[in-house]
């Protein structure tokens, strides 16, 4: 009898750690995708965001709302040129096929021609289709206080 509930337990213990083990997978995987898409948009790599943003993307910023292909023209065209992102803290929640991931950044960009530094919280929402990550939406929100989280 002692030996069952000593297996049970032990058996509890490899499945909870094994279902944690896949969760953080799928954090890292997020994080990893959100950190390409920053040196994606650096380097205003379109190609390859065309095929992570959905094509029911959307994007907020500062200066307005708007979807898929005007976000890939204004990189495309500098209108926005997202230099550098500094991530100082990312968090990620998953449920089910959504993933919501905030980033706390300064962000290094040239707007309209002019060079600016921003503080931003940043959430990315992203939807698996498929068996793969696509970008949802993705909202800047700025700081008023750099420093708080």
């Amino acid at each position: 009898m002692k030996n069952r509930l000593v297996l049970t337990i032990l058996c509890f213990a490899i499945c909870a750690g094994s279902a944690f083990a896949q969760t953080s997978s799928s954090e890292q995987e997020i994080i990893q995708l959100s950190k390409d898409k920053w040196q994606w948009m650096a380097d205003k790599n379109v190609e390859v965001l065309e095929n992570l943003f959905d094509t029911q993307s959307v994007f907020v910023h500062m200066g307005g709302s708007w979807g898929k292909e005007q976000e890939i023209n204004v990189i495309k065209g500098g209108g926005i040129w997202y230099k550098k992102a500094t991530i100082h803290d990312v968090s990620v929640n998953i449920i089910d096929n959504t993933a919501i991931l905030l980033n706390r950044i300064d962000l290094l960009a040239v707007v309209g021609g002019n060079e600016v530094t921003n503080p931003f919280i940043v959430t990315e929402v992203y939807i698996k289709k498929d068996g793969n990550w696509k970008l949802g939406a993705l909202s800047f929100t700025k700081l008023s206080n750099p420093n708080s989280k």
